[in-house]
Order: C-alpha cells, then sequence, then structure tokens
C-alpha cells in the first residue's frame, strides 16, 4: 500500500507530460473582423477601405464634399501585439486610430482575463478602454492610482482610471493597446521606431552654462562636418557626371548642427528671451535643431520655401525617416563673425515622431547631378552627418508603469514587506526547534503568520496563486508565445520563485501550509469552530486516501481542457474558490459565492478538505515536490511501532501507521515536530524520562560519629 500512491502518481505525471508534448499546438490567435462587420461598426459617412496586404489595418475614409479624405485605420490589437494575458490567452481589442494619432474608439472584442470572467464581469473593463477615446498616441498615457486615478491630463499626460482588484489585468490590455497603435502609427503615420513617447528619453533643462561658440563646440554640443570636392567627385566617379572644379581639399560643404532646444545652446546662442521664446512655439516633447551650411553647396537649394520640408537635408534615426520642418525664429543668433553670411535655418521635429535624443541621429546632404537637356538624367548622393547630443545633456525616461518595471517600481514596499516575511518564514523553517520548544509559541505564531498571509499576501496584495497561472504558461508554451505576461503580477512572481525554491527543499507544505490565503482562511475558520466547540470530523484513512486522489485527477483534466480549448478552461478552473473568496471579497454572482462560502463552512468539520481534497494547485504541487531533496521531519525507531502519537495528532492525515511521512500531503505545520522535541508530549521520551535511575549519595560524615551519622 504504502507503494501504490506513488505509482499512480507517479503515471499521471508521465501522462501529463506525454499529452503536454503530443497535443498538437493551438493555432495562433488571429482576427475576427471582416470588411463588412468593420464597416457596421463605423458607418457612413465613413468608408471602410481595403485591408492593407502588408500590415493587418484597414484605412477608413470620410467623405468631405466632392472630396474624400483619410480618417485613420481600424485594426485589431491580437494581429500586431497578441500579448498573453493571464489565462494564456491574448486580448483582442478593435482599435481606430486617426491619421494624427488619437483614438477614435477602443472595444473589448474578447478577452479571457480571470477577474473579468464571471468575477468582476465585463462592464469595468469595456469601461476602462472606453476611456481611451480622444487621447492621442503623443500623450504619456498613465493608468491613475491613489490620489491620481482619474486626474485630468495636461496635455503632454494623461491620466485614466484603473480597475480595482485587476490591476495587473488593465495594465496587460493597456500595454497591448500601445503596443498594437504603436506599430500602426510607425508604419502607417510615420511616427519613429514606434517607440511610446513616454519610454524615450528628454533633452534635460538644468544644464545651463554660459558658454560662446567656440566652447559649445569643445563640449560636443555643436558638431561640425566638412565635406571636401574631392569626396563628391569620388561618389559621382564613373557616371559621366564629374564636375570637378577647384582642388579636391576644397570645402564643397561645411554644416554645424546643434539641438537648440538645449538649454545649454538655445539660452547661449538666442539669449533667455530668445530661448523662452522659442519654446513657447513649439510643443512639449518637440525638437529644434540649427544647421548652419558653408561652402559652394547650400543645404538648402534656391527653390526653398519657407515652413517646407527641405529636400537637401534628411534626418534618420535608426531605420526610419524623420521630417524636418523649416521652423521661422526671429531672435538673432549669437555666431561668430565668419558665420553672419552663413546659410541658417531652424528645424523642427514634432513629438510624436518618437526622437531619441539619447541615441544618433542621422543627418545626410544629398547632391544631385543631372545630365542631357530634353529627358535630363538625375543621379543622387547621400553624405552622411551624423550628430550625438552629449549624455550630460540628456534625462533617460522613467518608467511611468505601462510596462512592467514600472509596476514592479510602484510596487516596491509590498515587495519588501513580503520578502522580509518570506525570509522569515524561511529562517523559521530551516530551524524551528526555538518554536516548537514551546507548543503555546508555536500555535500563537501560526496563527498571526496565516493572519498576515489571508490580509496582506491575500486581500491586500493579490497574492493568490492559482491553477490559472500553471494553465496560462502552458496555453502560452503550446502556441509558443512569450512568458512576459508573468511580469506584470509582482508579488505573484516573487511568490513563485519562492515556492519553487521551498518544492526543492521541503517540498508543497511550505505554500499550502503558510502562503495560501485561501488556506490561510480555511484553517483560522477551523480554529475559530474549534473554539467554539464544533466537533471537528475524521476521516477513516482509507477513506481520506481515496478522497485525496481527486485533486490529481481535477489537475489532469484542467490541464487537458487548456491544452485543448481555452474557452473551457475559463469554465473548469472555477473549480477553485480563490478568485471569488479572495480577489473579489465574495463579490461575485450567488452559485461562486455559495460554493467558495460552503467550502470555508465545511473546513470547520472536515479540517482544510478543498486543500485536501479538491485542490488542483495543490496536486500540481504535490507532484512537482516529489522532487524534494531534504527529510525535514525528524523521526524515531518507535515511531509508528508501537507510538502513534504524530498519527492520530495529525490533522492533515499525512503519517502512514508505519509512521512514515507522506510529504506530498504535509502541510508543514511542525505539530508533529513539536511532539517529537516535547518530553510532556512524546511517549518514547516520556518512557525514557520514567527509566531514569537516581543514585542516592549518603551525607559525609561528621568528625566524631564513626558510623558517619550526626549526633
Amino acid at each position: 500500500m504504502t507503494r501504490a500512491k506513488p505509482g499512480w502518481r507517479d503515471r499521471i505525471c508521465r501522462a501529463l507530460l506525454v499529452a503536454a508534448m503530443l497535443c498538437p499546438a493551438s493555432a495562433a490567435q488571429a482576427g475576427v473582423m471582416t470588411k463588412a462587420m468593420i464597416q457596421e461598426r463605423f458607418p457612413s459617412p465613413l468608408i471602410v477601405g481595403e485591408k492593407d496586404p502588408q500590415l493587418p489595418v484597414w484605412p477608413i475614409f470620410k467623405q468631405d464634399a466632392t472630396t474624400t479624405r483619410l480618417a485613420g485605420y481600424v485594426f485589431e490589437s491580437i494581429d500586431l501585439a497578441p500579448i498573453p494575458g493571464f489565462s494564456g490567452t491574448p486580448p483582442n481589442l478593435l482599435v481606430a486610430l486617426d491619421a494624427k494619432g488619437v483614438f477614435l474608439d477602443v472595444r473589448v472584442l474578447s478577452q479571457h482575463e480571470p477577474v473579468f470572467l464571471d468575477g468582476l464581469g465585463e462592464a469595468p473593463l469595456r469601461r476602462f478602454a472606453l476611456q481611451y477615446k480622444g487621447l492621442s498616441l503623443q500623450q504619456n498615457i498613465k493608468i491613475g492610482s491613489g490620489s491620481r486615478r482619474g486626474e485630468e491630463g495636461d496635455g503632454a499626460n494623461a491620466h485614466i482610471d484603473g480597475v480595482a482588484k485587476a490591476t495587473a489585468s488593465v495594465r496587460i490590455i493597456n500595454q497591448t493597446l500601445l503596443s498594437a497603435a504603436l506599430r500602426v502609427a510607425r508604419a502607417k503615420l510615420g511616427f519613429a521606431a514606434g517607440r511610446d513617447p513616454d519610454r524615450i528619453a528628454r533633452v534635460r533643462r538644468d544644464t545651463y552654462a554660459p558658454m560662446d561658440w567656440d566652447a559649445l563646440l569643445r563640449a560636443g554640443l555643436v558638431q561640425r562636418v566638412r565635406l571636401t570636392r574631392g569626396a563628391v567627385e569620388r561618389a559621382f566617379a564613373g557616371n559621366g557626371m564629374d564636375a570637378s572644379q577647384g582642388a579636391p581639399d576644397d570645402a564643397f560643404a561645411e554644416l554645424y548642427v546643434t539641438w537648440l532646444n538645449a538649454p545649454a545652446v538655445g539660452r547661449n546662442l538666442l539669449g533667455e528671451a530668445g530661448w523662452q521664446r522659442l519654446l513657447g512655439g513649439i510643443d512639449d516633447g518637440d525638437h529644434a535643431f540649427l544647421v548652419i551650411g558653408t561652402g559652394s553647396y547650400s543645404f538648402v537649394g534656391d527653390d526653398f520655401v519657407r515652413g517646407a520640408v527641405p529636400d537637401r537635408l534628411a534626418l534618420r534615426q535608426g531605420e526610419l525617416p524623420i521630417e524636418l520642418r523649416d521652423l521661422d525664429v526671429d531672435d538673432a543668433l549669437k555666431l561668430p563673425a565668419a558665420l553672419l553670411r552663413a546659410d541658417t535655418k531652424v528645424f523642427r521635429v514634432i513629438g510624436p515622431a518618437g526622437l531619441d535624443p539619447a541615441r544618433p541621429l542621422d543627418f545626410a546632404l544629398r547632391v544631385t547631378r543631372s545630365r542631357g537637356a530634353l529627358y535630363p538624367e538625375r543621379v543622387s548622393r547621400d553624405f552622411p552627418v551624423r550628430y550625438e547630443l552629449p549624455a550630460s545633456q540628456v534625462q533617460l525616461p522613467d518608467s511611468d508603469g505601462k510596462s512592467w518595471h514600472g509596476i514592479w517600481r510602484a510596487r516596491a514596499w509590498e515587495l519588501g514587506v513580503l520578502g522580509a516575511a518570506l525570509a522569515l518564514l524561511a529562517f523559521v523553517l530551516a530551524r524551528p526547534a526555538w518554536l516548537v520548544a514551546d507548543e503555546t509559541r508555536l500555535a500563537r505564531w501560526r496563527t498571526g503568520y496565516l493572519m498576515f498571509t489571508l490580509l496582506f499576501v491575500g486581500w491586500f496584495a493579490q497574492g493568490q496563486l492559482s491553477i490559472v497561472n500553471i494553465t496560462a504558461v502552458l496555453q502560452a508554451l503550446l502556441v509558443g508565445r512569450a512568458l512576459g505576461f508573468l511580469l506584470y503580477d509582482p508579488i505573484s512572481l516573487s511568490l513563485w520563485a519562492f515556492v519553487v525554491v521551498t518544492l526543492v527543499l521541503w517540498g508543497r507544505g511550505t505554500f499550502c501550509g503558510w502562503l495560501c490565503p485561501f488556506g490561510a482562511l480555511q484553517e483560522l475558520v477551523a480554529q475559530l469552530a474549534q473554539a467554539l466547540g464544533v466537533r471537528r470530523r475524521r476521516l477513516h484513512r482509507d477513506v481520506d486516501a481515496r478522497l485525496k486522489a481527486i485533486k490529481y485527477l481535477l489537475l489532469a483534466g484542467i490541464l487537458a481542457v487548456a491544452a485543448a480549448s481555452p474557452a473551457w478552461t475559463d469554465r473548469v478552473v472555477e473549480i477553485e474558490p480563490f478568485k471569488t473568496a479572495i480577489t473579489l471579497n465574495f463579490v461575485r454572482a450567488w452559485p461562486y459565492v455559495l460554493w467558495a462560502a460552503g467550502l470555508v463552512v465545511a473546513s470547520a468539520f472536515v479540517y482544510k478538505g478543498f486543500c485536501r481534497y479538491l485542490c488542483p494547485l495543490g496536486a500540481g504541487l504535490a507532484l512537482l515536490g516529489r522532487v524534494r531533496v531534504l527529510r525535514w521531519i525528524p523521526r524515531r525507531s518507535e515511531c509508528g511501532t508501537p507510538c502513534q502519537t504524530c498519527r492520530h495528532r495529525c490533522d492533515y492525515q499525512a503519517i502512514r501507521p508505519g509512521g512514515a511521512i507522506v510529504y506530498e500531503e504535509c502541510f508543514q505545520c511542525l505539530d508533529c515536530v513539536a511532539i517529537h522535541h516535547s518530553e510532556e508530549r512524546c511517549p518514547p521520551l516520556i518512557a525514557k524520562r520514567r527509566e531514569r535511575v537516581f543514585v542516592l549519595r549518603p551525607a559525609p560524615a561528621r568528625s566524631g560519629d564513626p558510623r558517619g551519622r550526626a549526633p
């Protein structure tokens, strides 16, 4: 009998692994909308064009009198940014973006977030998505929290309401929306590199120091590039367009480039008043570049029109072009006398272009030559002009919480409290002698820690681990998705890291006995019931063993469904009452509340019955815990033969009649360890104490008494 249970557990484990390997990966999620469905959602006067063959977007047009203008693009987020949610399935949003990067509409098409499925319901999520309407990609869209929730934006920033109890899920929705929209903006609207405007560096405003032109050159704030005639002629050599005039080392063009809105440059060249006027003439996030050219070749050309985009000068950052547009600056520049007659222009780059001051800029001077009179042949060559703003002038971005980095920083104090609590628990479990030396001390410490687990880890920090975490990872692996979505819940991920380590050391018991909020709730209710005189029922060991097999069957069924159908997975995981009791505080539809409350009440009569018999997560941890390396519960030869004290006192019935510990069912409560060390409670120690022989020695003899007795 002692070998039967491990045998079938091994077989179940092997079957699950084989099923996972043989199960064909589900087809990658894709969009579901058709042109007709899009047209129905965006009716006349809007016209839906044909789906782009290169990028899965529909252009939408608006009839304006006799002209038809582009109104924007409509797309599904799952086609462009399939970021898995906590069920392992990406949410799918229908997004309409206008030609300037403003959200026309955001709707939820489908989602599998556990907290929004029969929990809070989809209504809060739909209200959350509607807040994006009217916001722009050039704004820093921040999910409000605390005092800033619902705060009005200041133009460059926009704050929207989050959803209580669903912080991590709405951040995944936010990341999905922005990633998909920025990809469209990059490809269709000219946003450089598709970077979130709040995730790029900024030009610092606190770096002013008085400097003249030569000092700016030495500091690298003004950078100079000289192009010789010889270099130009070599570029055009062999095509019959040679035009050699002058020596090869003569200057063909000489360019000076500088970042004019940097205070160290702008305040020195324009003066304080002129620099402030420059900043007032551009939007927050825009950039202004001063370009000065000397030599025989002008970078603007004779046909250049003010306010236009120059033909001869281009700008790129990375692989994408960035538009330069002429900007009028009326203030006189403080330039050296030799440059007063040079070609001087200020160019503007708008913020939505996504230009990053921390990365090099690649300007290009285009030289074009032609031959022939009637149908001239034109040949152009680009000559690079690289500019890099010194690092001292750049402020690297601070995350606003859109990415997982910001979420971890925002919850730093919670992680600190959790880390300290986990470290304390690990220390106590590794060296329990002091704690188990006193039965009352152990009981009080355990009750206190369970209250911390329920109140802080569970209800406050929302750190209830669940079988949903395992099914989400399984589904993501089956379709080849990354597991980065786990990073959006730092409390749960930190707990999982701790649980993985303790599985190797001690087995399942560390989490199930100390760190599961629903388990803590059951145990605290059981303690209260016992204090009120409720009689606890202890099942026969054979019945107990059969009931414990149920959770392994439930685990196998849930994993099989997860591999085959994400939609059904959302239903079968409801065997767990964790979402109802811990995440939603019993605020849910009555069938779920009845199930969760019934399990809690049942724990007053059958000690932690759900954990022992029905919990699929506990079954998974029990199987994984078989890699445990320590037999940390001390045993004596008398344990089981004849002593049965620990077995009868074990509320989890995790000790066999022969005295062996069933670690897969042990919850690490330390009660048997305390009994083992107690001379008042452990029968073998009590028997040894009674067998001690006390040797009586006579008192020392007094002088004058030959018999050694006192007079």
